[in-house]
């Protein structure tokens, strides 16, 4: 058994691929509107979507524990213990004290 893969962009730019399995299996149809690509064209663009995601990913993690520094910083300097203010704020980095 052989299988037949298509690697394509849809028009909205989704990547994605289809695989046709069998004794004789006959290409999948593109739909409409998707640019075909190659294998190799394929794995680019995915390992590209993957950089974009893990990179946003990266951005999120580094906002969110700036915010509970800051959170953590103004707890304190309210006055708040710092025990109190590390579980409140979620802040478990050295204590800028």
């Amino acid at each position: 058994m052989a299988d037949v893969t298509l690697h394509y962009r849809t028009a909205g730019g989704v990547l994605a691929s289809r695989t046709a399995t069998g004794d004789d299996p006959q290409p999948p149809t593109l739909p409409e509107g998707a640019t075909a690509l190659t294998e190799a064209e394929y794995a680019d663009a995915l390992a590209d979507v993957q950089a974009q995601r893990q990179a946003h990913a990266q951005q999120l993690t580094e906002e969110a524990e700036a915010n509970q520094s800051a959170d953590y910083t103004a707890l304190r300097t309210a006055g708040i213990p710092e025990a109190t203010a590390r579980r409140l704020s979620g802040y478990t980095g050295p204590d800028g004290d």
